[in-house]
């Protein structure tokens, strides 16, 4: 029997194997109501003639809502696969939104088109990256009951805003001991923006450990604007440049260590040699510089993971232990640091 030409339909293959278009239908559906016999020819028919009938209708998933404000870096990415990883082991779909308002748009219509657009496209729930929301974007959310978590939101959020972080405080705490105990005594700080929640904590957690020793921070060893690359450059080259340079740095994250790196470099300056160098996040750049960089890691794809986890938790109505959760930060020792030349090692 020859294949037959143009689009094979049901009726086609039903009048080539000689049964009813009914019978064609239950043989796909695997129905037991057929033969043998009859559901092998109509088989045949249907495999000879390369029948593939329409695509199904793709079962209906659940999605959740990842935004992000900002460039995309080693540290978002490695939290953005925390989410996706636990949505693909959850059952639901995660849809990325690099371009939600900007919180000085709060009431304005694009803000409230895209809460409404949230809402529209059945999203279960929202997870914020960094991101600054307004208040009347809190309350906005909170009246279309669309459960929200922050992960390290980039300004302090509201008492019943769930977020989910690590231990800055800890975390800037022991690269601060780690530097102190190599004997270093002037250390600066590089790091984010003065309202991040995050940045407050590491330096608080840094200036504590400086205080138990005594150790002073002058203002020209702080450095805060952002956590990129760029931004270590620059404050890099400020405190690097000064007559009474700090002999080691702090950098806020993995990134802004690679800038301080390269101010250093630019200066003839050697890491560790002759500045210590420590950042924070255990990203991939962290394990590629050169040295290899000592750095408090964060756990950033399973703070993705608990995130995606309590926000289903909480679009299924039910309750969460705490609004914030805190992950433990380790300190990992690679070569970026070194002993004080001039100090013995406490």
């Amino acid at each position: 029997m020859s294949r037959l030409k143009g689009r094979v339909t049901l009726a086609t293959v039903a009048g080539s194997a000689g049964v009813s278009v009914a019978t064609v239908s239950k043989v796909l559906n695997g129905r037991s109501d057929v033969s043998a016999a009859t559901r092998a020819r109509v088989q045949e028919v249907l495999e000879r003639h390369g029948y593939v009938g329409r695509r199904p209708e793709p079962a209906h998933r659940d999605t959740v809502e990842l935004f992000y404000q900002g460039v995309l870096n080693a540290y978002s990415v490695q939290v953005i696969q925390g989410v996706v990883e636990a949505g693909q082991t959850a059952g639901v779909d995660v849809v990325l939104n690099a371009h939600p308002p900007h919180p000085q748009m709060a009431g304005s219509g694009r803000a409230a088109r895209w809460i409404r657009d949230l809402i529209g496209n059945g999203r279960r729930a929202a997870i914020g990256l960094t991101s600054q929301l307004a208040a009347a974007d809190l309350a906005a959310l909170s009246r279309a009951r669309l459960p929200l978590v922050v992960i390290d939101p980039a300004n302090i959020p509201e008492p019943d805003v769930t977020s989910v972080g690590s231990t800055n405080f800890a975390g800037g705490m022991a690269a601060a001991q780690h530097l102190l105990s190599l004997g270093h005594r002037r250390i600066g700080y590089v790091g984010g923006q003065p309202t991040s929640g995050c940045n407050q904590a590491r330096m608080s957690g840094f200036r504590s450990a400086m205080e138990s020793v005594g150790a002073e921070v002058p203002p020209e060893y702080v450095w805060l604007s952002d956590f990129l690359y760029a931004d270590g450059l620059a404050g890099g080259a400020s405190m690097l440049d000064l007559a009474d340079r700090p002999t080691a740095i702090f950098a806020g994250s993995d990134e802004v260590a690679l800038g301080v790196l390269e101010a250093a470099r630019a200066r003839g300056l050697r890491v560790p040699e002759d500045l210590s160098l420590v950042g924070f996040d255990d990203t991939e750049v962290a394990r590629l510089a050169s040295p290899p960089l000592t750095t408090v890691r964060q756990p950033l794809r399973e703070m993705g993971a608990v995130a995606l986890r309590t926000a289903l938790q909480l679009a299924a109505g039910e309750q969460v232990a705490s609004h914030h959760v805190e992950l433990a930060t380790t300190l990992i020792v690679r070569g970026s640091a070194a002993p004080h030349k001039l100090s013995p090692v406490a």
